[in-house]
């Protein structure tokens, strides 16, 4: 695989961002060099509420993974920015969304700008934000991974930090509560969805039996069955750690890729 570790002067975000990118290249004892020809299939790949674009790289293997698969991944850097147009004016969601494929697919040519071809998965933060860009634009992504997603934006029973929140969301909120119903709250996307009738893409739902998380990665999962949405849902021993993430961002490429 190449790595590449990316700098560029986002329009979305008016900064300085930075990337990594993982590339298949060709078989060692080929003549050729560079990418393999044709069109390969990417993975946009998102970090949680603690981490960067470097964590998936320092904390699992997703390099080789994705060498036994052949396929792109890219690891952009949000921050702590829930993957929103915030309001103090950084446009992470659409930095993810539109700008980060376009940039990505204009240097590195192997990139599919296929539907079919294209998936998104996060853990934490990162599953919140991948199926929240799933949701928004299904039409977009033929799969989406979530690893523990933080997917209870409203914080029912859970603790944030207002602030946060205010600057992410919405200077105007009073509590996380006032977020219920928008275009934020991935519930609510389900249901806008569903009424609409359009497909959603394939998803990948996972969380450990001992993490605070489980109940709400539970009920979005019922909330996909009462709907009669197929989608992988599973649960096993473990917590908020990186032990499962890794095991679990293996299984999920898998499930997609092999």
């Amino acid at each position: 695989m190449a790595l590449f570790d990316m700098h560029y002067y986002s329009n979305a975000l008016k900064m300085q961002v930075e990337l990594y990118v993982i590339l298949p290249e060709v078989p060692k004892n080929s003549k050729e060099v560079g990418a393999p020809d044709g069109k390969y299939k990417t993975l946009y790949l998102l970090h949680g509420l603690s981490g960067d674009h470097s964590v998936w790289l320092r904390r699992s293997s997703i390099e080789r993974y994705a060498d036994k698969h052949s396929i792109a991944v890219v690891m952009p850097n949000v921050a702590r920015s829930w993957y929103a147009n915030t309001a103090y004016g950084a446009d992470y969601f659409t930095f993810v969304l539109d700008e980060l494929p376009t940039v990505c697919r204009s240097y590195f040519k192997g990139m599919s700008d296929l539907p079919e071809d294209n998936y998104v998965g996060g853990l934490s933060m990162g599953g919140y934000g991948a199926l929240k860009l799933a949701l928004t634009h299904p039409e977009r992504y033929a799969g989406c991974i979530s690893l523990s997603g933080a997917l209870d934006i409203t914080r029912k029973g859970r603790s944030y930090i207002l602030e946060e929140w205010q600057g992410n969301f919405g200077f105007g909120i009073d509590s996380a509560l006032d977020l219920e119903g928008g275009e934020n709250d991935l519930f609510a996307l389900l249901e806008k969805r569903v009424a609409e009738g359009v497909k959603l893409p394939s998803m990948y739902i996972w969380c450990g039996t001992e993490d605070t998380l489980l109940p709400v990665n539970r009920d979005f999962s019922a909330r996909l069955n009462s709907h009669g949405i197929e989608h992988v849902y599973e649960e096993s021993p473990g917590d908020h750690v990186w032990e499962c993430w890794d095991a679990k961002i293996k299984d999920a490429i898998i499930h997609f890729f092999g």
